[in-house]
């Protein structure tokens, strides 16, 4: 009976991290295993993860594909990408400009 109880705890941990990590622009199913596995720990971890949509981004100089400035490789070419001088506006900065542009 025990047991039980610690899988219902699990199981809600598991689900509150997930929603989290997904509101914060990663993955669910990734947060409510953390979450799940570790409880209270894995719930802390995700509340206190970075936000993906507010990480600058760069462009890759030979596929021109958009990455995240952290990236040290671009995933569509291979390409080791070096820090850029220039950085591209952040997702959530972008949508935050097309809000305003319409009000």
């Amino acid at each position: 009976m025990a047991s039980l109880g610690y899988v219902v705890i699990a199981i809600g941990f598991g689900v509150a991290g997930g929603v989290v990590g997904r509101i914060k622009g990663s993955s669910f199913l990734l947060w409510f295993l953390i979450s799940g596995a570790v409880p209270v720990f894995g719930l802390m971890a995700a509340i206190a993860y970075r936000f993906e949509r507010d990480e600058l981004r760069r462009q890759c100089p030979r596929c021109g594909k958009v990455v995240k400035i952290y990236d040290a490789l671009c995933m569509r070419c291979g390409m080791e990408l070096e820090l850029p001088e220039v950085a591209v506006m952040s997702e959530g900065m972008e949508q935050r400009a097309r809000r305003k542009a319409r009000a």
